[in-house]
């Protein structure tokens, strides 16, 4: 691993699925936690319609409540869907927008309403405006590994969506596996043909660990010169629009494994154990994670 990047999504991602909503005051303490252990990047929500996913309701909220003295170096990121999303992430101060397309026509019209095709039109027009107005850009391959409503997704097909992606400017791509069907020969093999596209290609994969093989692709992908990996506290997570939803990779866990092997020593460890045992305790159940049950070991 070169070069490390970790995006935490557990305030997205994690607490989408949820149904008892998060009050805006824990998130804002559990972010700032996350910005504190130094983190990369934190997704602190998406810009999505508050009845489809009421947890998200007071994204808005908490992009501005976390101002420049808050952040630190760690970059904010916002989930957007479409172009009021746009709008509303250009309005609140969002660093990185992430903007997505799923290869799974099924999982994308259950997702967003719309097929592949008219998402894909529309979300690299909405990227280009927010490059226009100087903001970071990262789109993704949603189901890139596979869909849970329709199985196997061709691989030409996630290859075509990253090509028009790079024939409109864009090079910081996410592989996205939200069915958590991917395994590491695949990973290893897509990501390789990706990165063979372009050299200024930046890839970055997000692993659901629903078959258990979530670390094993995060370093199958690592092993291809993938550089970002988007990972949530507790392991907490799964999207509602998919068959069988299930959690991520956890973030502590990832940083413990990068610590055994000195890299990323800086982080804050601690801090992520910290904010997982507080998630666990809000929800009052077992999550994903192993770390933050365990304890860590020293390195």
């Amino acid at each position: 691993m070169a070069e490390i990047i970790i995006h935490e999504v557990g305030p997205r991602d994690g607490l989408q699925a949820e149904q008892q909503v998060v009050p805006t005051g824990q998130k804002l303490a559990w972010i700032r936690s996350l910005v504190a252990a130094g983190l990369d990047i934190v997704q602190v929500g998406s810009f999505v319609h508050p009845e489809k996913v009421p947890q998200m309701a007071d994204t808005d909220e908490l992009f501005r409540a976390l101002d420049a003295r808050s952040r630190g170096g760690t970059i904010l990121s916002g989930l957007v869907l479409n172009e009021k999303g746009l709008e509303r992430g250009l309005a609140c101060g969002v660093d990185l927008f992430c903007l997505g397309v799923s290869a799974s026509e099924t999982h994308s019209l259950k997702n967003t309403g719309m097929g592949s095709g008219e998402a894909q039109r529309r979300i690299i027009a909405a990227a280009g405006e927010a490059v226009a107005a100087g903001r970071k850009v990262q789109v993704s391959v949603q189901s890139a590994f596979g869909c849970g409503f329709e199985g196997p997704i061709p691989e030409e097909r996630v290859l075509d969506i990253v090509r028009a992606y790079l024939e409109a400017g864009l090079t910081s791509i996410s592989l996205a596996d939200t069915a958590g069907h991917a395994h590491p020969g695949q990973v290893r093999r897509l990501f390789g043909r990706i990165l063979q596209l372009a050299p200024e290609i930046r890839c970055t994969c997000h692993f659901h660990d629903t078959y258990g093989l979530g670390m094993a692709n995060i370093y199958a992908a690592s092993e291809s010169g993938v550089t970002g990996f988007e990972t949530s506290f507790a392991g907490l997570g799964g999207c509602p629009f998919t068959k069988v939803a299930a959690g991520n990779v956890a973030t502590e866990d990832l940083v413990h494994a990068l610590r055994r092997s000195g890299l990323r020593t800086e982080i804050g460890l601690d801090g992520i154990v910290a904010v997982a045992r507080e998630v666990a305790a809000h929800f009052g159940r077992d999550m994903p994670g192993r770390v933050h049950k365990t304890g860590p070991l020293p390195y």
